[in-house]
Parts: structure tokens; sequence; C-alpha cells
């Protein structure tokens, strides 16, 4: 069995990562994503070891030291990060392991992991991300102006990834998103020439 690919997918909330996931997903069995450890409590419906890995603040920091975590970061005072062990679980299955991750965490994972795919998912522009903000109704302007400031600079700070999505399409976006999966899995590997070679 081929082993599966991490994929690092980041890019401004909102601009439908987990939606475009979803979709590529209904045309592929190859396709996980990546469940995160937590320290903060699980809300009502959440599921141990499915939609997180809940932990004590104790076990992560242990979890940290002991190199368990491929990248790790605090927000809003809860910790979360990405258990080593269950994405090498899901790798040896053959599964491409998607970690819905922020720049800071997507360059964590590709030191300890240079081969990782990374594709950056952008909205089609920050005007519409506005619009589309100001259409839901659910947020004060100050929060959307928040929102738009940091998508601002994570667009700034995306140049290392390796292929870019912009979403004004989910259809189209998923599709491109499954394309670069199968492009990447045909990437030059000596190995796999000379696994050919062998068996002249």
């Amino acid at each position: 069995m081929k082993k599966g690919m991490t994929v690092i997918l980041s890019g401004p909330s909102g601009a439908g990562k987990s939606s475009i996931v979803a979709k590529a997903m209904e045309g592929r069995s190859d396709l996980c994503f990546s469940t995160s450890a937590t320290t903060r409590a699980p809300r009502e419906g959440e599921r141990d070891g499915v939609d997180y890995f809940f932990v004590t603040q104790e076990r992560f920091n242990e979890m940290i030291e002991m190199g368990e975590l491929l990248e790790h970061a605090e927000y809003v005072s809860h910790c979360y990060g990405t258990p080593k062990a269950f994405v090498e679980e899901r790798l040896l299955q053959g599964q491409h392991v998607v970690l819905d991750i922020e720049i800071c965490g997507a360059r964590q994972v590709r030191e300890k992991m240079p081969e990782a795919l990374t594709i950056f998912v952008a909205p089609p522009s920050l005007k519409l991300m506005r619009e589309r903000l100001e259409k839901r109704g659910s947020e004060s302007r100050d929060v959307i102006d928040a929102r738009i400031a940091r998508a601002r600079q994570e667009i700034k700070e995306a140049d290392f990834y390796d292929y870019l999505i912009i979403n004004d399409d989910l259809e189209r976006a998923a599709a491109e998103f499954s394309a670069i999966l199968d492009a990447a899995g045909c990437r030059f590997e000596r190995a796999r020439l000379e696994q050919v070679l062998s068996e002249e």
C-alpha cells in the first residue's frame, strides 16, 4: 500500500477550507482530517477521539516535551496541537491527512516533515470576504475589521506554500484541491524508480 501524504491546508477564517475538503471527500476514499489535541473542555455533542483528543494541560505539556506533537499553539487561553501518532497511523493506512492549521503551525510541521504538501486557500478578494461576513450579520463591524486585517496579514505571509486555491466557486476549488493531490502523488521519487528497476 502506498503511503499517504500530509496535507497542510491554511487560509483566512471563512475562506472555505473545510467546505473544500468536505466536497473533495465526496469523490475520494483516501482523504481524512487530522484530529487535534486540545486542553479546552468538550462542547455539547463533541466526542473524544473524533472531534478532538481532550487532554489536561499537564498531559498537553508532556506531549510537547516528549515530541508527540507536530505543531502546537495557544488560542483564547486554550492549547491546540496535532498528535504525530494519529497522523503517522493514517498515512501508513494510505490516507492523505489534512491538517487545517494556521501559518505558524504550517511552518512547524514543514520543519519536521519537509515532504508535506502545503496548500493555501484565499477568498477571491478581501472586499468580497467582507461582504460575505457582513451578510451573515453575526459579527460586529470591529470583529469583521479584525478578521479582514488578520486575513490580509496571512495572505502576505503565505509565499512559502506549494499551491494556491482561490475559492470563488466551491465545485471548482474542490476539483483543484483533488487535482493537486493526484499530481503530488506522482511526484518524482528515486525510490519508486529503483523499485521499477528491481522488478526487471
